[in-house]
């Protein structure tokens, strides 16, 4: 006899229903507003609607569980009572809600990312106060609740008919109610053991995500917030990894400290006498290079930017190893490849201790301040920043009457150059050389700004917040041009990260694509840098411009070193792991996948990749090798290691003693 006769079930399959159909519909909208860029024939089209199927019912199978236990542990006599049926007609209604709900956030987060919700979502839900300020101040929020309730009310009022011969119809008996329990718990272990966020194979990033839940993709997310290199991930012998990474890492007037091969660190031998110059890092939220008139855009945005081009040293062929601001800070202050799951900023209790560029100028004697528009909670910010040699100000430890404008994510900009060139004043006042690392936040949703700085409105879209950032640079160099320190400091302005990443690839190169400008005007001479870099040379590079001698733990190298080896940028995400050689991208994923992409700029033929392909060999190596040496704690700042390496002690070998590692970091 059918199951499909019985009152539980019938409920079950209409609640379970309908959440189907709003996935259902949500993929059709989000498909028919992207249908240009799927590039999927009907096969195609159909595949995506039939893996997304089992997407979809995956979500479900862990949705059935709280309402099949009910329905097991529910007595017939309450089955039959009108407030019960209440109830379900109820829990109906929310579901609804909540599934609707969903729809219109993963069209949000589209929007704002170009894919379902994955790791970003986790972690927005963690820094609820700035997410939901952002969400209040750019969207409609309490109209579209409102609307939301309503087409609740109406599935609800629709459904009625339904769900009253639901009602009619035959009970389970006691063994079939656990019968329907156990049939949906094992669906839901059979679908933990074999469904992730990465299971569905085959087709562009863009029909994977379209064949994606929304739901699923979040909560599988919370178990891949930190993923095992060695276990997921093509690996080489030990040995073998460690020398291709001392060959990437190997530069002029560099000597490795230690014997062991997986061990990277080593003496830096800048030539010429140290200069004690200032140094202030620029992080610029969400700046692609796409937006910059110096790359080619022509509407104008970036005029302060396309002039300093002339007198700065501007990269034209840098990038940004990541897709969140943790990333780019992890990067330019660790010099990090951007390794799987977290980055080091956000791994809670293994975020302090590190090398940091901060770190090796502290101990120069200079000033390193961390200063930051928004709260330096966020993204842990404050524990990873003052765990590694910067003091701390942020929005926080800044006075209101010092704030002109603020938005969900913090200051503008304008506000945070103002504290710079305060604390730039103080040391100056006192002799002490500084080293000041800002990260703006007015480039980001909702894109508001103080009133009549520029000829777009606030609020107006990513254009005016660009614009905006730039008027805000123009007016702090302005200012810092009066200022006494000016001729002694270099100013550094680079990106976080780009302001969409997603594309038909997992790894769109030229989407990583960051403007990088250092200017020291009568020290630096301007030119053109056309050489390939990512965000981890940067400091390696500034180090060099100083001519200081330090031991390194940096992955980066020395772009402007006469010497250096051929460019290359490691580029990632939170699951695939890219190196990029100025015309080919070598991919390594979970599951120990590997591919490669010929002319990644261009045509970007994608085929499987090898591990006896040098491309891809280099590009374990990295990942490998930084996986290696953060479990090993051989990436830890050493004040006696780093004075030894100074002093030049020497084992007979010549290489400098230092303990090996015996710690593994959990």
């Amino acid at each position: 006899m059918s199951l499909v006769r019985y009152a539980q079930v019938r409920c079950l399959a209409i609640i379970l229903g309908a959440w189907l159909a709003v996935f259902s519909l949500t993929r059709l909208v989000l498909l028919a507003s992207h249908l240009g860029d799927v590039n999927a024939g009907v096969i195609g089209m159909l595949g995506i609607f039939g893996l997304g199927l089992v997407h979809d019912l995956s979500f479900l199978s862990y949705a059935a569980l709280p309402i099949a236990l009910h329905f097991a542990l529910c007595p017939a006599s309450v089955w039959e009572s009108g407030w019960h049926k209440g109830l379900l007609r109820g829990l109906m209604g929310v579901s609804l809600f909540v599934m609707l709900f969903t729809a219109v956030s993963e069209w949000l987060f589209w929007d704002e990312f170009g894919v379902r919700f994955n790791f970003i979502a986790v972690d927005y839900l963690v820094y609820s106060n700035e997410v939901i300020n952002n969400i209040l101040e750019s969207y409609p929020v309490y109209p579209l609740l409102a609307m939301l309730v309503v087409l609740s009310a109406a599935g609800v009022a629709l459904s009625g008919k339904v769900m009253d011969r639901a009602f009619r119809a035959p009970q389970l008996s006691r063994r079939g109610r656990w019968l329907l329990l156990a049939s949906v718990v094992g669906t839901s272990l059979l679908v933990t053991a074999f469904a992730g966020q990465d299971f569905a194979a085959g087709g562009s990033t863009m029909q994977r995500e379209l064949a994606a839940n929304g739901p699923f993709q979040f909560f599988a997310a919370f178990r891949n917030n930190e993923l095992d290199y060695a276990q997921l991930y093509a690996t080489l012998p030990d040995e073998e990894a460690g020398a291709l990474l001392r060959r990437e890492v190997t530069e002029p007037g560099a000597r490795f400290v230690s014997d062991d091969p997986q061990d990277i660190r080593r003496k830096i031998d800048n030539p010429g006498a140290f200069r004690r110059m200032n140094v202030i890092v620029v992080t610029i939220e969400s700046l692609s290079a796409k937006y910059l008139g110096c790359f080619g855009d022509e509407r104008g945005l970036t005029p302060n930017l396309d002039h300093l081009k002339s007198e700065s040293l501007f990269f034209r062929n840098f990038y940004a190893t990541g897709t969140r601001t943790d990333r780019g800070l992890e990067a330019i202050t660790l010099s990090m490849p951007p390794t799987p799951g977290r980055s080091i900023v956000k791994r809670l209790g293994r975020e302090s201790g590190y090398a940091s560029l901060g770190r090796q100028l502290e101990a120069r004697g200079y000033d390193s301040v961390f200063l930051y528009g928004g709260r330096g909670y966020f993204d842990n910010m404050n524990a990873f920043f003052g765990g590694n040699g910067y003091r701390i100000i942020d929005q926080t430890s800044v006075p209101e009457e010092e704030i002109t404008f603020k938005n969900a994510w913090g200051m503008c900009d304008e506000d945070l150059y103002a504290q710079a060139l305060r604390q730039a004043d103080i040391d100056h006042a006192v002799g002490r050389p500084f080293f000041l690392q800002l990260m703006t936040t007015s480039n980001h949703r909702p894109y508001t700004y103080p009133e009549g700085r520029i000829d777009i409105p606030s609020g107006y879209g990513r254009e005016g917040a660009v614009k905006y950032a730039d008027h805000a640079i123009g007016a702090f160099l302005k200012e810092a041009r009066h200022r006494p320190w000016f001729g002694s400091t270099v100013f550094v302005f680079v990106a976080d990260h780009t302001a969409n990443s997603a594309g038909k690839e997992d790894l769109p190169v030229e989407k990583y694509r960051i403007p990088l400008f250092i200017f020291a005007p009568g020290i630096i001479e301007p030119r053109d840098v056309p050489k390939l870099a990512s965000q981890i040379d940067l400091a390696p590079t500034l180090l060099g411009l100083l001519n200081l001698d330090y031991t390194s733990t940096f992955f980066g190298r020395n772009v402007l070193s006469e010497d250096a080896a051929e460019g290359r940028a490691l580029i990632g995400n939170y699951q695939h792991l890219g190196l990029f050689d100025g015309r080919n991208l070598a991919i390594l994923s979970p599951k120990k996948g590997i591919r490669r992409h010929d002319d990644a700029l261009g045509l970007s033929d994608e085929s499987a990749g090898s591990e006896q392909d040098p491309l891809v060999r280099r590009d374990i190596a990295y990942f490998q090798g930084a996986s290696h040496m953060f479990q090993y704690g051989l990436l830890r700042w050493s004040p006696d290691a780093m004075l030894k390496a100074d002093d030049g002690e020497t084992s007979p070998t010549g290489a400098a003693t230092l303990p090996s590692p015996t710690h593994k970091e959990g």
